[in-house]
Order: structure tokens, then C-alpha cells, then sequence
């Protein structure tokens, strides 16, 4: 299953740089903010559909949860709407590379400190290298 998951993540990272080129073009017709309206409501739906016929979860049970994991959609729409702004004008590849640097930076601080629940995995150096190399490939790629 764990390569199963490396390979789920490495087609993610491919549908979010179309995604990308995607909703760059598209908020330049109809707008950065209605890009991102449409794809939450495309998304709405497609994801009803597949609550309705696959879902095994209680999503009554929103309602007792934390309200800080209630969060992640908020940050979700901010995602977005920033990756379809910062598209057009540094482009698909640039944008990707800063997004990748952003999640692999904020990924290390979280699981250092063990914050949301993140199991504590510390900051070692090869992982300091990693992002100053993250950090170089961007600016070599401009």
C-alpha cells in the first residue's frame, strides 16, 4: 500500500500542475474568483456523487468534530484561488516549484513539532538540504 500511496501522490502532484495550467487560462476568460467558484462547484458535485454511491463515512458527525480541522476547506478555496492568480504570471512550472517549496517547508515545521496531530518526525539535515535545493532549482528555473 505505501507504494501505492507514492503513486497517488506523484499523480496528484501531475493533475495539480494541469490543474494549474487549467485555471490559469480559464481566469483569464471568466475571472480569477469565478475560477475558482466553478471548480469548487464542478467539485461539489462530482464529489456528491461519489459520497452518495461510495461513501462508507458519517458526515452528520461534522458536527462534533474539532472546529479547527473544519479549517482545511477554508484553506482549500485560499489554495486555489492563489495558484489561479500566480499562474499567468510566473507560469505553470514556476508556480508549481513555489508550491511544492511552500508544502515541503510547512510539512517539515508541522510533523517537528508534531503540530494537528502529525506524528513528530524531526528536522534532520538531509531534510534542511532538500529544501535549500527546492530553494535553488527555483531560482535556476526562472
Amino acid at each position: 500500500m505505501r507504494y501505492t500511496a507514492y503513486l497517488f501522490a506523484l499523480l496528484a502532484g501531475i493533475l495539480v500542475s494541469f490543474q494549474g495550467a487549467f485555471y490559469g487560462q480559464l481566469g483569464k476568460w471568466i475571472g480569477q474568483l469565478e475560477t475558482s467558484f466553478y471548480n469548487f462547484a464542478v467539485g461539489s458535485v462530482m464529489l456528491g456523487l461519489l459520497w452518495l454511491f461510495l461513501g462508507k463515512g458519517k458526515l452528520s458527525n461534522v458536527v462534533t468534530v474539532p472546529k479547527w480541522t473544519l479549517f482545511g476547506g477554508f484553506l482549500g478555496v485560499i489554495y486555489l484561488t492563489m495558484l489561479v492568480i500566480s499562474v499567468p504570471f510566473v507560469g505553470v512550472g514556476i508556480a508549481m516549484v513555489a508550491l511544492i517549496i511552500g508544502q515541503l517547508l510547512m510539512s517539515t515545521v508541522i510533523e517537528h513539532f508534531g503540530w494537528l496531530g502529525a506524528s513528530q518526525v524531526k528536522i534532520n539535515r538531509e531534510k534542511i538540504l532538500a529544501i535549500l535545493s527546492m530553494l535553488i532549482a527555483l531560482i535556476l528555473i526562472q
